[in-house]
């Protein structure tokens, strides 16, 4: 029995002696195999495998881009798993420290470079990684900590490492395994560096080598898919949408790999086409794709303007807006009906729907940036195209007499309150068809008043007719709101009920709809009357905007828009309808620019036009010589340094010699310093000619420079120079003639700040109306001071007249509503004396001439 025991315990001790952490015997490295892998090894992995699970669920998959091949990550998440990737550390260490001799230490050093890589210390992951390369004997487990090396690089942002060592594996001989996960490295490296092409190439090479449990092959198949469909490879892309379905993936890829492979479908035959719509049709019947549904219209929409079928994918695309809660895919859905409404040149209804999709796609959105850029130049666009036809249209209806006018606003109004009407008598459609009225801004002729083609909104009543019946069709009777388009999709509209097609309408209805009509017009038609052009002033105002509106739409077109030939129209629109404009040379500059590669005889007719009209301009130095501006810049070097003597002499009252010193600059040719030897010559002026001359120079200088860094200074010298003259015009005796004859003014003197110009306006032109409908008087306002401004009815034949009127405007003063708050003079005066007054500004001495010479008992 002792030696039995005494036996036992040589054994044991034997044993423990054998499989100590430093004996390399067959003993010892079993037991350190088999108590590392299985004590500290095995529960770190258990943990690590929780944080990748936890990763994997929490993450988002966006469908409407290409799936993430791992999940992104961030500080946040790390700190929720803090406790499980210490509890990786601390049990992956003690495998280290007490199973030296194991071969299971590897595995447990990557774990703790992997447990620091979600932790998010990349310093030491990093080092963990080297250290196993480094130090390990097992070549498949230096490849690991490679590949894993790979992934710290990667998220890190240290892309030249992650390729430079993934270069390096791909020359060495892998295992099954580690090659699989390469090929996935690489392929997470590109598709951070959005480089299509690779990670399409590395998936490929990946999916022979996936495992179908362990590797979820379905996801990397539809990935696949998705990165050929993006490549515009959509027979590959198919072939991986149908393998992905061969999987049987999770429900939502099983979906979305339906949808888009039906999207993909190789259409040679009309079965074919026929066959992908049942394909869409199907999923939409499916109560599983209940939540899809926007999702599915969205894509049918796309398949249609595939197909050519612009209107049909304009319906789907609207339907797919209404009845889903997706922002994303409203907000793409917005961003097509942009695109092809642009197409389709509805520049308005195109950036409508740009400004909805900027408002509504996510920040982080792909090519977002480039889509706010499109807003804001349909933004400008959209702006200049309504400046012309608001204006084409107000000159056609001010050349209407009252009767046409009224017809015309009727029109409009009855067409904008029969879709109204019409919603109570039947059931509205749920369709969606945005049409408008032609938009081509090119056909825009004055001549064309009562054309049913006119592309002038109150001049075409069928344009505005069909333009408020869509809108209201579409959109119903919405309220004024912020966000409309997307606030009217949020609720159901109200339906119509059989009962109300079929009942007529009560006379009481009637008389409702019909004094709200009349209401109607006759706010439309003072409205209208309040804009018309019925002075030549307003009638150049107006051509002015236009003018100014096509050189921009034609800027637009060529610069920003990148549209040659929409610019060149454009442009050729602007000389054909402005001839005399300001900005002829450089519009004959423009098109032949733009004409020089695909109409070299066209360009060359510009340019002989420019060369003849413009000798001088910098447009026609530019196109003789492309190195112009490069050669100016030296003429500008040159003139500074004349610049500088010139001055000096300026300052030592030399005025003569700075004067010729400026001449000898300004001949060696425009350049950008030109506008500085200008001032300095309006200086010397000063000096030599007197101040009107000076006064004069100056307002040349602010005229043509305005956008000039010395613009503010010469405007406030001009500002110092006619106070100067004002105060030498008033230390002499002002002069007021006393031989009243000729023709007369009426005159009223305002504040600037009163802001009375249009009320002033509306009233006069009714009191004239009402008094002196046979008198051909005519309106004109102007400033006197900075601070004053005179409204003037001139064309009063003599001075009893004058006074005859200025007593009936005093007497009807009281019943002018629209100017009983403001304050202002009112007076009459003889041309000559009006002359006088412009000049002298005196207005104080005049209001006492005026009292001297015209008042009467009963003024």
């Amino acid at each position: 029995m002792k030696i039995n025991i005494a036996s036992l315990c040589i054994a044991i001790g034997l044993l423990l002696s054998g499989c100590s952490a430093e004996r390399n015997t067959v003993t010892s490295k079993a037991f350190h195999n088999l108590a590392s892998h299985y004590n500290g090894y095995f529960y770190a992995e258990e943990e690590m495998t929780k944080v990748e699970l936890g990763y994997a669920k929490s993450m988002t998959d966006d469908y409407n881009r290409i799936l993430r091949l791992y999940p992104k990550l961030d500080s946040t998440q790390s700190a929720s798993y803090d406790k499980e990737l210490k509890e990786v550390v601390k049990m992956a260490s003690l495998a280290i420290q007490y199973h030296k001799n194991s071969k299971w230490v590897d595995d447990s050093y990557i774990l703790v470079g992997k447990a620091r890589l979600y932790a998010l210390d990349w310093g030491n992951a990093i080092q963990t990684f080297k250290f196993v390369n480094t130090n390990s004997k097992d070549k498949d487990a230096r490849h690991q900590a490679i590949i894993n090396l790979i992934r710290t690089f990667t998220e890190h942002g240290e892309y030249n490492n992650a390729k430079a060592a993934a270069d390096f594996l791909q020359k060495e001989e892998l295992n099954t395994e580690n090659k699989k996960q390469l090929f996935l490295e690489r392929a997470y490296l590109a598709q951070t560096q959005n480089d299509l092409d690779k990670m399409v190439f590395n998936l490929t090479q990946a999916a022979p080598l996936l495992q179908k449990k362990s590797d979820r092959p379905g996801r990397i198949y539809f990935i696949i898919g998705q990165v050929y469909q993006k490549l515009g490879f959509e027979a590959q892309a198919y072939n991986y949408y149908r393998k992905c379905l061969g999987t049987h993936p999770e429900y939502e890829v099983d979906f979305y790999a339906r949808l888009y492979s039906a999207q993909v479908t190789e259409i040679s035959r009309s079965r074919d086409i026929s066959t992908a719509r049942k394909s869409f049709k199907r999923l939409l019947k499916d109560s599983k794709n209940r939540d899809f549904k926007d999702k599915i219209y969205y894509e049918m929409g796309l398949f249609e303007r595939k197909r050519g079928n612009i209107e049909q994918g304009v319906e789907y695309l609207n339907q797919a807006i209404r009845i889903g809660n997706n922002k994303r895919v409203d907000g793409e859905a917005y961003l097509r009906l942009g695109e092809m409404n642009y197409d389709k040149k509805k520049y308005e209804l195109s950036q409508a729907y740009y400004d909805s999709a900027v408002k509504t796609l996510p920040v982080d959105y792909e090519g977002i940036a480039s889509i706010k850029k499109r807003q804001e130049i349909l933004n400008e666009f959209v702006q200049h195209l309504t400046t012309i036809r608001w204006q084409d249209s107000l000159l056609v209806l001010s050349q209407m007499d009252t009767a046409a006018l009224r017809l015309q606003v009727e029109a409009a109004v009855k067409a904008s309150m029969k879709p109204e009407l019409e919603g109570k008598k039947k059931k509205k459609s749920n369709r969606i068809n945005i049409e408008q009225a032609p938009t081509s801004i090119f056909a825009t002729d004055p001549n064309d008043a009562g054309n049913e083609n006119s592309t002038w909104y109150f001049a075409n009543a069928t344009a505005v007719a069909l333009g408020q019946t869509e809108f209201a069709r579409v959109w119903g009777n919405i309220a004024l709101e912020d966000n409309w388009r997307i606030s009217q999709r949020a609720t159901a509209r109200p339906q119509a009920s059989i009962n109300d097609v079929e009942a007529p309408q009560s006379n009481n209805n009637a008389n409702e709809s019909t004094n709200s009509q009349a209401s109607n017009i006759e706010t439309a038609l003072v409205k209208i009357k309040e804009q018309l052009l019925d002075t030549d002033e307003k009638k150049e105002a107006s051509l002015k905007m236009i003018e100014e509106a096509y050189y921009m739409l034609g800027d637009i077109y060529s610069l920003k828009l990148e549209e040659p030939a929409n610019a060149i129209e454009t442009y050729n629109t602007l000389l054909k309808r402005f001839p005399e404009t300001d900005y002829r040379a450089e519009v004959l500059y423009r098109l032949y620019i733009l004409n020089k590669e695909s109409n070299p005889d066209g360009a060359n007719a510009f340019a002989n036009i420019l060369k003849s009209d413009f000798p001088e301009s910098s447009w026609t130095k530019i196109l003789l010589n492309p190195d112009y501006l490069t050669e100016a810049g030296k003429v500008a070097v040159r003139q500074k340094a004349l610049y500088a003597v010139a001055y000096n002499y300026y300052t030592g009252d030399v005025y003569d010699s700075a004067n010729v010193i400026l001449q000898n600059a300004k001949m060696l040719g425009l350049s950008t310093f030109t506008p500085n030897l200008e001032l300095l010559e309006a200086l010397v002026s000063a000096k030599t000619e007197g101040v009107e001359t000076y006064k004069q120079k100056l307002q040349t200088f602010t005229e043509i420079y305005p956008e000039h860094q010395l613009y503010a200074y010469a405007k406030k010298l001009l500002e110092a120079a006619e106070k100067k003259l004002i105060s030498e015009s008033t230390t002499t005796a002002i002069k007021y003639e006393t031989e009243l004859l000729g023709q007369h003014v009426f005159v009223i003197a305002f504040n600037k700040q009163e802001g009375l110009s249009d009320a002033l306006q509306n009233a006069l032109q009714a009191f004239n109306k009402q008094h002196y409908t046979q008198q051909n008087f005519s309106m004109s306002n102007t400033k006197l001071t900075e601070d004053k401004f005179i409204f003037m009815i001139s064309g009063i034949s003599d001075r009893l007249a004058a006074k005859a009127y200025i007593n009936l405007f005093n007497e009807k003063l009281a019943a002018m509503n629209a100017l009983k708050n403001y304050n202002f003079n009112n007076f009459v005066i003889s041309e000559e004396n009006l002359d006088t007054l412009k000049r002298t500004q005196a207005l104080n001495e005049y209001l006492i001439f005026y009292k001297q010479n015209y008042q009467t008992e009963n003024q």
